[in-house]
């Protein structure tokens, strides 16, 4: 196929507030936090309702009395945590830390790959090689988001602060992994699924031995880690697909992928087992927290998108591929809040607790 199909286009240059806010979205592929936030969502959901029915079980309260107090958060509200909502205050601090540390992540892998993306034809008109941006900038933005994640994890709970600069640390340290490993898809997945653990955490709050102990269910991590394995596997699968566009430059340029390791074809073997894998633990997930009618039916939904992508993938046709990446994926995260807000907010779609 003609090589400039494959090739990011530049984007027209406006002028003004408007112009410069999508200038730093588009280097920042803001975009694409449609792809973590949504998970993260729902795990804040499901974490609220869980924590308000664990409170009121410990007080032995019937489900209609209005206000919980609770050691972490103050005074929650049956009304408002039950349906999913852990308050605004809360709720504004997640997203701020989801934001800050993706925008921080995507800066640094800009960065770092610039050189790499000056001699990449697809890459050669993003913003550090085309000099639209200069590395001054880069850095300070990396900085600035990355200082914003920590402030705003402090603000939530001790554990969300302890554990900011590890997540920090390994949602950045992907970008240089290409450099030494074959698995960067693996270490891409668990930064990603990164976000709907901790939303949980900070919706739990407690200490480490609380958040780490297995029973009860509702106040264990046992739902984020299922949820944030079916991420990690999720992730393998399209990012094996995404790199497909890369295959011949990563080659040469001795750039380390499973992609480059394997060949095209036992590449996307490994991406149809690991989104197979995806499918089992979301039913898992779903079973776990006793979710039924709308569940099911996003999940079939997922499935369906699933093997459209590999369908896509099967062809080769490498201009697909960012519908692919971007347009199915971005579908299945928001199919994914979407039912599991359905199935908290209306009792009608879940199981009698």
């Amino acid at each position: 196929m003609n090589e400039t199909e494959l090739v990011d286009a530049p984007k027209p240059k406006r002028r003004g507030p408007l112009g410069l806010l999508l200038k730093w979205g588009g280097f920042v592929k803001f975009s694409h936090t449609l792809f973590a936030m949504p998970f993260a969502l729902a795990s804040m959901m499901v974490a609220s309702r869980e924590h308000y029915l664990y409170l009121a079980g410990l007080k032995k309260l019937p489900k209609d009395v209005p206000p919980l107090e609770c050691p972490v958060h103050g005074i929650i509200h049956d009304i408002v945590t039950v349906k999913g909502f852990p308050g605004v205050k809360l709720f504004v601090l997640i997203v701020i830390c989801m934001v800050c540390a993706r925008t921080c992540a995507m800066a640094f892998n800009r960065i770092v790959d610039r050189k790499f993306d000056a001699e990449n034809p697809r890459t050669a008109n993003r913003h550090l090689p085309a000099g639209e941006i200069s590395l001054f900038s880069a850095w300070s933005l990396c900085i600035f988001s990355g200082a914003g994640f920590i402030v705003a994890a402090g603000f939530i709970n001790t554990a969300c602060l302890v554990l900011g600069p590890v997540a920090l640390f390994f949602i950045c340290f992907y970008s240089l992994t290409k450099r030494f490993t074959d698995y960067t898809h693996v270490w891409l997945g668990v930064s990603l699924a990164l976000a709907p653990i901790g939303a949980w955490i900070a919706v739990k709050g407690g200490t480490m031995a609380e958040l780490f102990h297995p029973l009860p269910l509702g106040q264990s991590l046992l739902p984020p880690l299922l949820l944030g394995i079916a991420v990690v596997f999720w992730l393998i699968g399209f990012d094996i697909i995404y790199s497909m566009q890369d295959f011949e430059f990563d080659r040469k340029q001795g750039l380390r992928s499973l992609v480059t390791a394997w060949g095209p074809e036992s590449a996307l073997t490994a991406a149809f087992l690991s989104h197979m894998i995806m499918l089992g633990l979301l039913l898992i997930y779903g079973i776990t927290l006793k979710m039924r009618v709308a569940f099911i039916i996003g999940w079939l939904i997922i499935l369906f998108c699933l093997a459209f992508e590999h369908w896509i993938a099967r062809r080769r046709s490498l201009k697909w591929i960012n519908t692919a990446f971007f347009r199915l994926n971005a579908v299945i995260s928001a199919v994914f809040f979407f039912v599991v807000a359905t199935e908290i907010v209306f009792p009608f779609f879940r199981r009698i607790q």
